[in-house]
């Protein structure tokens, strides 16, 4: 094409790729074209007042203990596991159901938080209580910041 074809074509050229955004996000928001792992659990994630350590909330509703797997790796934190619900979740009453709505995820997840500083793996604790799990994180001693004691000037 000449570049004269170009520009009388460059109005429907943006329409088209205008178009082809809109209905690409069309659907983003549809639980069931969601990718179920891309950002389960939900997460809040803060460092204590006193700097010693970070912490990590999850919202984990319907999990239990054993059905997750909490890792710490250097600076980073994995929480993974798989939510089953309904029928895939084993229960007889599931059997031969028929859904109406399904807009629960289900599936193996997997999230990891990378921190700025080196975590204390030994010292790493977590909790699950109502659904959310919290996971407290220790610095690691050498994370830490050491008051440097001044020598006098010889």
């Amino acid at each position: 094409m000449t570049p004269r074809m170009l520009n009388e074509f460059a109005p429907m050229f943006r329409l088209h790729d205008e178009m082809s955004r809109m209905v690409d996000g069309f659907f983003d928001d549809a639980p069931a074209a969601r990718g179920y792992a891309a950002s389960y659990p939900a997460l809040n994630v803060w460092e204590a007042a006193d700097g010693s350590a970070c912490h990590v909330e999850a919202e984990l509703p319907g999990m239990r203990m054993e059905d997750l797997d909490v890792s710490v790796l250097g600076n980073q934190l994995t929480i993974a596991g798989e939510r089953k619900i309904g029928a895939d979740a084993g229960g007889e009453a599931w059997r031969g159901v028929a859904w109406l709505r399904r807009e629960r995820g289900q599936g193996r997840f997997a999230r990891t938080v990378a921190l700025p500083w080196e975590i204390d793996a030994d010292q790493v604790q977590a909790r699950l209580h109502d659904g959310v799990l919290t996971v407290t994180l220790p610095k690691h001693e050498s994370a830490k910041p050491r008051k440097i004691k001044l020598l006098p000037a010889s």
